[in-house]
């Protein structure tokens, strides 16, 4: 007598085959492409109908199309901190678990905000590229210098674990440090929106994208922002208003900026392609080889658990699901990780 054929798990690029070990005997997996790309949603909706689970890179819209398409569907995790993708309300309603990553990223996105905080306030991407076109041919005093951090303030906007870890290194190149976040906090540190832009020569945003973070960066806030400050973006794209960050940028407000992700990724504001003062990367704030590798098992294993009967570590919403064996998981405590 044949088995039952294994439940489809679909994960939506390739990953190293020790990766998969936790759905062995579980799972049959679908990997995405070979080549570094995602597999493209038409692919992904042709083959929900037989996915119990998904693994995705937080690129993936889980929406009312692709539910309705795939009624076995268990459980997303997505390999990310941010959840915009996932509409939880109607997961839950449709009995399918959601699950991130809080803590795997967080080391490497602070690493990485202040990689690109030094590269821009020294200029160091533009004396790069001048070196490598042969326009070096002396010493230059003072024609190359950039801003000092030490002495200076950095403004964190959103003070989760990833600001934490912001603060911590920031405080080792002699930054004071300022922060905002949604809800106040009795610390000392901690100020008024308004404030901290009016005093920060450095603002750095570290805030998940929902309503009230959406464009938060905007004309006015720009405005309020001290002149001659540099702003740092590794949060969302769209929590940055581009074309008015453009504006402030041609106009001399801000000295200059970086940017990881864009309102409308993989496209980025054809000014600021064009621009010197500012720093360009592409949505790679979180993404060194341990912390990939980390952050993909943790997801794997949250699919395990949700098929082999149990709670996924890190659940964000709170549905009875049920398991392939028909046997309730039971009521979920929601997740409050994800904070401003």
């Amino acid at each position: 007598m044949s088995s039952l054929p294994l439940p489809v798990v679909l994960i939506t690029n390739a990953v190293p085959d020790e990766v998969l070990a936790p759905l062995k005997g579980l799972a049959r997996v679908v990997l995405g492409p070979a080549d570094g790309n995602l597999m493209p949603r038409a692919e992904v909706l042709r083959l929900a109908p037989e996915l119990v689970g998904i693994v995705n890179q937080a690129e993936l819209r889980v929406d009312s199309e692709l539910l309705e398409r795939a009624p076995k569907l268990k459980v997303v995790a997505n390999i990310s901190i941010g959840v915009n993708n996932l509409d939880l309300a109607l997961m839950q309603r449709h009995g399918v678990l959601a699950t991130n990553v809080p803590h795997a990223f967080v080391e490497s996105t602070a690493d990485f905000t202040l990689g690109v905080l030094l590269a821009v306030a020294r200029r160091l991407p533009e004396a790069d590229r001048y070196v490598r076109a042969g326009g070096w041919r002396s010493f230059q005093p003072g024609v190359w210098d950039g801003a000092l951090l030490d002495g200076k303030t950095l403004g964190l906007v959103g003070y989760g674990a990833i600001g934490q870890a912001v603060a911590q290194r920031a405080r080792g190149f002699g930054l004071r440090i300022l922060f905002h976040q949604r809800t106040p906090a009795n610390h000392p540190d901690y100020v008024s929106l308004e404030r901290l832009l009016g005093e920060a020569d450095f603002v750095s945003l570290h805030l998940p994208l929902n309503r009230d973070s959406e464009r938060l960066i905007n004309v006015a806030r720009l405005a309020q922002m001290k002149r001659g400050a540099f702003l740092i973006n590794a949060s969302r794209g769209r929590v940055v208003d581009e074309t008015a960050l453009v504006a402030a940028l041609e106009s001399g407000h801000l000295a200059g900026a970086a940017l990881d992700v864009f309102e409308n990724e993989p496209e980025v504001h054809p000014a600021l392609l064009t621009m010197r003062n500012v720093v360009l990367t592409p949505h790679i704030g979180g993404g060194t080889r341990e912390s990939r590798h980390r952050a993909r098992l943790h997801c794997v294993n949250d699919v395990a658990r949700v098929l082999a009967g149990k709670r996924p570590l890190n659940p964000l919403n709170a549905p009875v699901a049920l398991l392939h064996d028909g046997k309730p998981l039971g009521p979920i405590l929601p997740n409050e990780n994800i904070t401003a």
